[in-house]
Order: C-alpha cells, then structure tokens, then sequence
C-alpha cells in the first residue's frame, strides 16, 4: 500500500477531503523522523514503537578486493510492531 492509497482510504473512512488528509499523513510522518533524528523514540500504543537501534562497531571483509575494513558504530531506525497487532497479522 502506497501513501497515497493509504490518504485515499482515510478520506473514503473519515468523509474528510484529501488535501486535508494528506497534509496530516505527511506532517505525522515528518514529526516521527524529526523525533528519531533527535534520538527520541515514538510509541504509539496499539500499533507498535518506532525505535532507534545501535549497532556496535564490527570488522567487515571487501570480498572483491581481499580487505578487512572497520564499520564504525551507527544508529538505525526500526519499527517493533505492538503485541496485539503481530496476534492480528498471525491470524489471517
């Protein structure tokens, strides 16, 4: 599903028009990544976390060249679905 099938869906939902819609999506996606960006995770009960995962620093091997080179330690963004939303998507 698309952003713009997921507006298109809200609209036909709630009656509101999609410019509207589309506005709230697109601020609520916004607001999520700026509060990841500032190291803060996003919980929203029901549905799931948006959490920021640290990777530790590992060595990796170049294959192709026959190197061993350092991947530096980094924080990556993931999303752990809530309880009862896993339990939804098992049962269908």
């Amino acid at each position: 599903m698309t952003k713009a099938e997921i507006v298109t869906d809200i609209a036909n939902k709630t009656g509101v028009e999609k410019v509207a819609v589309q506005a709230v999506v697109e601020s609520f996606m916004e607001t999520v990544k700026d509060t990841m960006v500032n190291g803060e995770n996003v919980y929203l009960r029901g549905f799931g976390s948006f959490i920021i995962k640290k990777r530790a620093e590992k060595t990796g091997r170049n294959i192709s060249k026959n190197t061993t080179i350092i991947i530096p330690a980094h924080n990556i963004p993931a999303f752990k679905p809530a309880k009862t939303f896993v339990n939804e998507v098992k049962a269908k």
